[in-house]
């Protein structure tokens, strides 16, 4: 066991020896390309802060799809469907006691709060 690990020992030492060279015209190609591409990056516009806000909900599709629920939410709201009541008309118009007794409220609660 300990020979083997000599012999690996040996080998790991001739590779740290014999370290290859890199070629003078493959590092400056590498060097160039890297060079150009960092420029490459620099030099585009930035992203305006409303395209990213788009992206974020899902592009042009997603804020299409969010103004027609909210539109349509809207018209609901202003427009409810004649078996709903008005909801302002419902709060404004009841009595306390009346909409107590809509919550299955005792009345007797008013009373013990008084």
């Amino acid at each position: 066991m300990a020979d083997q690990d000599n012999e690996l020992d040996h080998l790991f030492a001739q590779a740290r020896a014999a370290r290859d060279v890199l070629p003078d015209d493959l590092a400056v190609r590498i060097e160039t390309d890297a060079e150009a591409i960092r420029l490459a990056r620099t030099a585009r516009p930035q992203r305006r802060t409303w395209r990213q806000k788009i992206g974020v909900i899902g592009g042009w599709q997603g804020l299409s799809g969010l103004v027609a629920a909210s539109a349509a939410g809207v018209w609901i709201g202003f427009s409810a469907p004649t078996f709903l009541p008005d909801p302002v008309d419902y709060f404004i118009s009841q009595e306390t006691a009346y909409l107590m007794a809509d919550l299955n409220l005792d009345e007797n609660y008013l009373e013990d709060a008084e």
